[in-house]
């Protein structure tokens, strides 16, 4: 990597030397040298655009300055080891940035009708079938954790990625059509470790987002998330961070 930047470095200094012709460093140069330098700048072959861990986490901060919103159509695989199943949901996610806070709402349509909202450190299960709202507080100790997980690749920074995980570079891979670049994450934090073991990330470079994510947890099971229709910093429906409840929804309150 040291090398790398110094050869940019020598490049970018030859090539200020030549834009600059009548300079007092230009005219030092003795005409071998300069002819020399012409030959130079003409074999010097260009940089290649950058590419790797640090161009990700580029993007990932310049998405994350300019982040409000995003809905995305999702398919989430729930893969259970011990008895060698697949439980797929299919719906809509939706991400909000609200006075510092980040907020969550998933709207789950199949294979049967389920709500999910985290907002101000508690959770929401909506279920319409039994007509029931199950609630959860996230314990302050823990909320760093979860909000860290949440905005994986949606409205989350490169720098503040590497704060809670240790972050590996896997090369590039094609999902749905899009050129992304594969990250692996393992969380630092040894309470999030006991739950999900390591992380990927497929990342859209050009928006600096997730199209994919694979969380794995201890014993071999995992989640397989997919995003497609993504829509970044758009107005999102009325009423998504609120549960469509009816008189009769009983709500269970967070035990303990």
């Amino acid at each position: 990597m040291m090398i790398a930047v110094l050869k940019a470095l020598a490049i970018g200094w030859l090539l200020t030397a030549a834009a600059w012709p009548q300079s007092d460093f230009a005219r030092a140069l003795p005409f071998p040298s300069r002819r020399a330098l012409g030959s130079l700048l003409l074999q010097a072959e260009p940089l290649p655009p950058a590419t790797g861990l640090e161009h990700v986490l580029a993007q990932m901060d310049a998405a994350a300055r300019n982040f409000k919103t995003t809905e995305a159509t999702l398919v989430s695989d729930q893969y259970e080891k011990v008895i060698n199943e697949t439980d797929t949901q299919k719906g809509k996610i939706y991400f909000r940035r609200e006075g510092g806070e980040i907020q969550m709402a998933a709207d789950f349509a199949q294979p049967d009708k389920k709500y999910v909202i985290y907002s101000g450190g508690k959770v929401q299960v909506y279920q319409p079938k039994i007509d029931q709202v199950n609630e959860y507080n996230v314990a302050s100790k823990n909320r760093g954790d979860i909000e860290s997980y949440l905005v994986l690749g949606f409205g989350g920074s490169g720098r503040d990625l590497q704060k809670s995980y240790d972050v590996k570079f896997l090369g590039t891979e094609t999902v749905n059509g899009i050129k992304t670049e594969k990250l692996e994450l393992i969380p630092k934090s040894v309470r999030l470790r006991n739950n999900i073991e390591r992380i990927l990330l497929w990342i859209d470079p050009a928006r600096g987002i997730s199209v994919q994510q694979q969380m794995f947890e201890p014993g071999g099971d995992y989640r397989l998330a997919k995003y497609s229709d993504i829509q970044i910093n758009q107005k999102l429906p009325d009423g998504v961070f609120k549960l469509k409840t009816t008189g009769k929804t009983r709500f269970i309150p967070p035990q303990g």
